[in-house]
């Protein structure tokens, strides 16, 4: 990894994987960035960054091609096996939630309700 220690750009390990210090912007953003033909100036305009952390990201990123190809897959992997978890837990509640009676008095409302999500093809 690159130092830091002199002031400059440099590229540190986070929990959050690889990531150019001293911002909250990983390597794979910058890979998403390029993969999707963005230019390097347009990427340092939106994500903001200055020309020497790019160029570093940059650096760095062709320098290590191989491990953080390998690195960014394990990331997504991780995220998408979290994402999985949740969104079960989240059907699980929201089944749990469907089922519960509206209180006195919301009747009409639930009956609303229910009909929009029919029409929109949100109920079962």
């Amino acid at each position: 990894m690159t130092s830091a220690s002199n002031g400059q750009a440099a590229i540190i390990r986070t929990e959050r994987g690889l990531t150019i210090a001293p911002t909250r912007i990983t390597l794979y953003d910058v890979i998403d960035y390029l993969e999707s033909g963005w230019s390097p100036k347009l990427i340092r305009d939106w994500l903001p960054l200055t020309e020497g952390q790019l160029e570093v990201a940059l650096s760095y990123i062709e320098t290590h091609r191989d491990e953080v190809e390998t690195e960014y897959q394990t990331v997504l992997q991780t995220a998408q096996e979290i994402q999985d978890y949740w969104n079960q837990k989240n059907r699980e509640r929201l089944a749990k939630i469907a089922k519960i009676s509206p209180k006195p008095g919301q009747e009409e409302i639930h009956a609303k309700l229910q009909a929009w999500k029919t029409k929109l093809g949100l109920a079962p």
